[in-house]
This record gives structure tokens, C-alpha cells and sequence, in this order.
């Protein structure tokens, strides 16, 4: 039997080549444009940019302080110089950062020779030896990534799950008013209004962004194995412990002051935890609204030119949902890792932290994505009233509870003849679909006091709906 396999291109091969780029993970492939910002904050190169940002305000700090004998205040051009390697940090940057670190087989050792090369060039070149001062490679590193994470998060991510929870948020106050049907374990409920369940949405993601953006973004300064022993047995009159808190915090980040040779990363798992917990309520939204979808009660709005199925050219797939229910998944599983993971480090350090810190990006960049996705999802929905009320109409029954309930009210009051309301109701509705007419012949028949029954009787499924409009304004 012939071979019907066809000749394959090496892509491998292919994308070591001059000005080729093919990439191994869809964030850097298919959805590079809406993940692109968190290449400031989260890449290998914004990690070695920082890395070379916390080396260069370590060696300021110790000479604007004078912390060491010997040592004093730079001038403020040689500061303003020291500080533009930091800004003119590029791709020549990161290509000469990878040359040297092909040598010392060492990627903070490689930062701390980058700065060294151009310490002769602002005049200190005698101040090479203060370059990682007292420092393990994890002082520098705790403290890029934590600068790295607060800007991924407070500058892209949180933006961009503000602006989509302010989405829902404008879609529940204009349909405060519409009535749905609610479904209790998938079956006709007590109506209530889809801008009511659009705010228990819009309330529940805003608690965890509340969290979010209160997180503390801890660092810490203290040499191997957090005791400062170098520090001291070089220069003993200092206060080490008061240097490394200024600095931290000048950072703009929160000072640990209780460590190993690692910071512990316990604000890193808090952060993460959250995050995924965002996902998955985000997730929860997916999922019912592509429901409502499939029912009718949101209409999509076409794309013009856009294919839904390769065969059925009727169709408008609910996508951007779907394609943010996958995305969240995938994020909250490497988030749920991360959170697990980084608690965890065998006696004063282990490596495992490290591998995993690589993947913040990703997991962030298929957050980011979702909530693109359903943004763009949102912008596509109309709500189909017409849909919404017939359902209503439908389903007389669902106000077998507000005539049960009226029912044990009058009995209170002394009104006779009304006993075992929840029965008599249940024999009336349950498995059997009830109309206008029945319900009310029903209500007539139960001998109420005039006021309760003109109440009921004036009643319908899309009035039965209780302060649910009045619920959204909790959102203000």
C-alpha cells in the first residue's frame, strides 16, 4: 500500500531563520493583539528590564544614603545616566543580555555584568563591586516580579475586567425593568428582571476586582537566606534592616520583613486565587448567557461578511462566549497551580518557583483574552422582549406561590375555608401547565377577602417580579 503521507515542511527549522517568527502558543500566534500589553509587564524581556531597574535603584539607594564607607551621593546626571539604561533598555538590550548570560549560564549574574559594562561610560566605574551588593539572585528577582505582576495587573488586567464588568453593568440598568422567567433547576420560577440577574453578576465580579486591587505587592531585600549575614559582616554600623524597608518601599511595593533566601509569595497565591476566582464567575456568566442565547432570549447581531457554520449558513454561534469559556478554564488552571505551587518550598529555598513564575504571563494572557472575548460577545446582543414575555405568559403556574402565600396570610388574619394552601396549590399547578383563565378561576373560587383577591387577580407572571428593578441599584 502506497505511503499517503504528505512531505512535511520542518517548521522548527523554519522558524530559526532570518526574520521568521512561528510560535508554539496560541497567545503569541492567533491572539498576540489582545494579550500584546501584558508584553510590558510579563515577558522574559520586561523581567530583565526589571531586573536591571531593581539593580540600578539598589546601587542609587546605597549611594544616595551612603550606606557604605567610601560611598556617597551621585550627581544628578550620573543618576539621570544610570537610570537611562533602565529607559533605553531595547531589543539590543535583551541580545546583549542573552550573550552574556551564554557565558555566565546565569541570567542575573549576566544582569549584573550588562550594568557593570557601563558603569566606566557615567564615570563610577569604581563602583562595580557595589553593583548586587549583599544580594542574591532572589532579592533582585522577587522584586522584578513583583513589579512586573502589579503592572500586568493594576495597568492592563484590571482595566480591562473593569471596563467589561461596567458592561454588564450598563446592560442590567437598561433591563432593570424586563421581566424574565427565572429557571430554578432548569424549570419555570418566580419571574424576576434580566437587568436583576444581569447586577448579581455585575455585584459578584466587582467584590473580587475590590480584592484585587487591594492586593499587596510584597518584596524583600535581605541577602541568602533573609538574615542579612553579609550585610553585617561588611558593614556592621548599618541598619540593614531599615535600608531594605526603604528600598522595598520606594519600589512602591510592600516590605516583607520575614523571609528565607525567597520571598514566600503567599500575596502572589492570594492574588492568583482571586484572579481564578474572577474567571470562574465570569465563567458561570458564560455560560448562562450563551443559555439565554440558545432559547432566544438574547438575539446576536450578525457580523457582516462572518461564516457561522461551514454548511449552515442560518447560523450565528454563540463564539466569543464559547471561546471565553475555554480560555478561562485554562487560565484558572495555571492560576490554581501558581497558587499552589509558590506556597510551597523545600527548607531555606528550591527552584520550583522559579519555572513556575514563567507562566504568569500565560496565565493572565488567556484571562485577558476571555474577558476581550466576551466584551466583544456583549456588544453583539440584543434583548429579544418579545421572547422573554411569551415565556412568561406560558407559565401562569409560576404564580401558584404568590397565591399559596396569600392563601396563609388571610388564613392568619381569621379569613375560613383556607386550609392547606400549599396542597390544594400543588394539585392546581404541579406538572400541569395552568393558563390565565384557570389561575384566576382558581383565585376566584378560594373565597378571599376582596382586596386579596383583586391583588391576585390583577396579577401575571410579568408582574411578579417583586423589587427586582429596584434590586439594581444597589450597583450605584
Amino acid at each position: 500500500m502506497a505511503d499517503s503521507a504528505l512531505p512535511r515542511v520542518e517548521f522548527a527549522a523554519l522558524s530559526r531563520g532570518e526574520g521568521t517568527s512561528l510560535t508554539l502558543g496560541p497567545l503569541d500566534g492567533r491572539y498576540r493583539e489582545a494579550v500584546a500589553p501584558l508584553v510590558d509587564f510579563l515577558s522574559e524581556a520586561a523581567l530583565n528590564r526589571d531586573r536591571v531597574h531593581v539593580e540600578v535603584e539598589w546601587l542609587i539607594h546605597l549611594t544616595r544614603h551612603s550606606v557604605l564607607p567610601g560611598t556617597g551621593p551621585l550627581d544628578a546626571g550620573q543618576e539621570a545616566r544610570l537610570r537611562a539604561i533602565v529607559t533605553s533598555f531595547d531589543a539590543g538590550s535583551v541580545a546583549e543580555l542573552g550573550e552574556i548570560e551564554a557565558v555566565t549560564v546565569h541570567d542575573v549574574k549576566a544582569v549584573e555584568y550588562f550594568i557593570g559594562r557601563r558603569l566606566d561610560g557615567i564615570g563610577i566605574g569604581h563602583l562595580k563591586p557595589l553593583v548586587h551588593f549583599g544580594c542574591t539572585s532572589e532579592d533582585i528577582n522577587n522584586l522584578s516580579y513583583a513589579l512586573g505582576v502589579k503592572g500586568a495587573i493594576l495597568d492592563v488586567w484590571l482595566p480591562a475586567a473593569r471596563a467589561l464588568v461596567a458592561s454588564i453593568a450598563d446592560l442590567a440598568r437598561t433591563s432593570r425593568d424586563t421581566p424574565m422567567l427565572s429557571r430554578t433547576h432548569g424549570q419555570p420560577a418566580t419571574p424576576t428582571t434580566l437587568g436583576k440577574e444581569m447586577a448579581v453578576v455585575v455585584h459578584r465580579l466587582t467584590r473580587q476586582l475590590d480584592r484585587i486591587a487591594a492586593t499587596d505587592f510584597l518584596g524583600k531585600i535581605n541577602g541568602a537566606t533573609g538574615t542579612y549575614a553579609a550585610h553585617y559582616a561588611s558593614v556592621p554600623q548599618a541598619d540593614w534592616q531599615d535600608v531594605a524597608r526603604s528600598f522595598v518601599e520606594g519600589l512602591g511595593l510592600t516590605w516583607n520583613p520575614l523571609t528565607t533566601q525567597i520571598e514566600s509569595h503567599d500575596w502572589q497565591a492570594e492574588l492568583y486565587s482571586d484572579v481564578a476566582r474572577f474567571n470562574r464567575i465570569l465563567h458561570n456568566f458564560c455560560t448562562d448567557v450563551w443559555s439565554y442565547i440558545s432559547i432566544g432570549y438574547f438575539a446576536q447581531i450578525p457580523v457582516a461578511g462572518a461564516t457561522g457554520s461551514s454548511t449552515m449558513p442560518h447560523k450565528v454561534n454563540p463564539i466569543r462566549f464559547e471561546n471565553a469559556e475555554a480560555n478561562l478554564e485554562i487560565s484558572s488552571g495555571l492560576l490554581d497551580v501558581l497558587a499552589s505551587t509558590l506556597v510551597t518550598s523545600r527548607w531555606q529555598r528550591d527552584l520550583t518557583d522559579s519555572s513556575s513564575q514563567r507562566n504568569i504571563g500565560v496565565a493572565l494572557g488567556h484571562s485577558l483574552l476571555a474577558v476581550s472575548n466576551v466584551v466583544k460577545g456583549l456588544a453583539r446582543l440584543d434583548v429579544a422582549e418579545d421572547v422573554l414575555a411569551a415565556d412568561l405568559d406560558g407559565n401562569w403556574e409560576v404564580l401558584g406561590e404568590a397565591v399559596q402565600m396569600v392563601m396563609r396570610a388571610e388564613a392568619i388574619a381569621g379569613v375560613p375555608g383556607l386550609d392547606d394552601p400549599y396542597e390544594r396549590l400543588k394539585d392546581l399547578t404541579r406538572g400541569h401547565r395552568v393558563d390565565a383563565g384557570r389561575m384566576r378561576e382558581f383565585v376566584g373560587g378560594l373565597g378571599l377577602s376582596a382586596e386579596a383577591e383583586q391583588r391576585l387577580l390583577a396579577l401575571t407572571p410579568a408582574r411578579y417580579t417583586g423589587i427586582a428593578a429596584d434590586l439594581v441599584d444597589h450597583l450605584r
